[in-house]
């Protein structure tokens, strides 16, 4: 079942609820190990990075079970127990974000160095360099980050050369637990650095400035926990429909979405003639008109996402005249179009940048997934191609999103598993 079959060429209409946000939810969970108390955490996508994070955790000696399709309650760990392994941790990025809480909470962590997709260059320096400035000693040995610190982490004042959101998430949540005001300067804004803001709060953390430059964190003696807390809807997966549905001419409304979070897109589809209509905690998107050719730029939020310029690419690959995106966060996010090249699109890749000739139309073939974003992308392409369309290595994108195939049926698409 690592094939997703498309027959293209039908027009998406209805509404969708769209999920918890992946990344989010990672890094809440990572999160948990800071609390002293039970979590009741809501709207979770149970996704395959989802569930490998669970199985890190409760390797950890934390307790997570599923009480609803998507909610999980969580116990977290009392005492330090075992080590994050490698054959987990190669299969996601966020794994990353273990090293912070565990450090804080429990004075040491042992974590092998992550995986995820081969998107670029993910450097951990950052991690490291504000791990450090806390007051722990790191060292890497044999594929394995071993952190320690003699009593608390001590507060500090840390800039960051780069707005990383997972370094920024590392250094908040192991300051929550530090003496002392630790400073973040140059900090990632991301809605899911405030959604992990929020829920760190929401056990007792004292967080401010998430969603700026500047992130103040007073450190606590503890994070009581205890409570409940929805996950934010994930941008992405509502950024991927929306696109969906102006690719096919389709009109389809997003239930469950922050629409602020979604203006670097909704911008870029009004500019490309899209119809994006925000209403009370929902999007409208409707493609009647002939679409134009934009320009984008990948740049940290709030400016265009780089996990949306695969799935834009795809859709401007049929849209007359020349497109141009420039990536700027990974160096390896083109991979994709050599796949759209087997479906009749035009592009031109030449380092960061990607010119894109717009073809009249695509038609079917076989193809694969490079990356999640990538996966996504494609079931965009075979959704506006003639004909049948078969994406090899499916599980990347299980890896970001729930029941996909099943979700884009209910709007009128010919998608199957096989």
């Amino acid at each position: 079942m690592d094939k997703i079959v498309i027959e293209g060429g039908k027009k998406l209409c209805g509404s969708i609820k769209i999920s918890g946000a992946k990344n989010a939810s990672l890094a809440v969970l990572c999160a948990s190990i800071l609390s002293s108390g039970e979590i009741l955490l809501e709207n979770v996508p149970d996704i395959s990075d989802v569930r490998v994070m669970i199985e890190i955790i409760t390797g950890f000696g934390a307790v997570a079970e599923w009480e609803t399709p998507d909610t999980l309650r969580i116990v977290p760990p009392k005492t330090v127990n075992g080590k994050a392994p490698f054959h987990l941790v190669k299969k996601l990025r966020a794994s990353n974000l273990l090293l912070g809480p565990m450090l804080a909470r429990f004075g040491c962590a042992e974590v092998a160095m992550p995986g995820g997709c081969n998107i670029g260059v993910r450097p951990m320096d950052l991690h490291f360099k504000g791990l450090a400035g806390l007051g722990a000693g790191l060292s890497l040995e044999r594929g394995y980050v071993y952190c320690s610190v003699p009593g608390r982490l001590k507060g500090a004042r840390i800039y960051l050369d780069f707005p990383s959101v997972g370094a920024t998430e590392n250094i908040m949540m192991a300051a929550c637990l530090s003496e002392g005001q630790t400073l973040i300067e140059n900090a990632a804004k991301e809605p899911e650095i405030v959604d992990l803001a929020n829920f760190l709060n929401s056990m007792g953390a004292k967080v401010r400035g998430a969603g700026t430059d500047i992130i103040k964190i007073d450190g606590v003696s503890s994070l009581e926990g205890g409570g409940r807390y929805a996950i934010i809807p994930d941008r992405i997966e509502a950024g991927t429909f929306m696109v969906t549905a102006a690719a096919t001419g389709g009109d389809v409304t997003l239930e469950n979405v922050i629409p602020i979070h979604m203006e670097p897109l909704s911008a870029k589809l009004r500019e490309a003639n899209v119809d994006v209509i925000e209403g009370e905690g929902t999007l409208r998107v409707r493609a009647g008109g002939n679409l134009r050719a934009i320009d984008i730029k990948t740049m940290p939020y709030p400016g265009f996402p780089t996990d949306m310029q695969s799935q834009l690419m795809a859709l401007l690959s049929t849209v007359p005249g020349t497109s141009v995106i420039v990536e700027n966060i990974f160096e390896n996010r083109f991979m994709v179009a050599d796949e759209l090249k087997r479906l009749g699109a035009k592009i031109k890749v030449e380092g960061r940048v990607a010119v894109i000739e717009g073809v009249p139309s695509l038609h079917g073939a076989q193809v694969k997934a490079t990356d999640l974003r990538a996966g996504a992308a494609l079931i965009v392409a075979g959704l506006m191609a003639n004909g049948k369309t078969e994406i090899c290595n499916a599980a990347f994108i299980d890896r970001g999103y729930h029941k996909l195939e099943e979700r884009l049926r209910s709007l009128g698409a010919s998608i199957w598993r096989k």
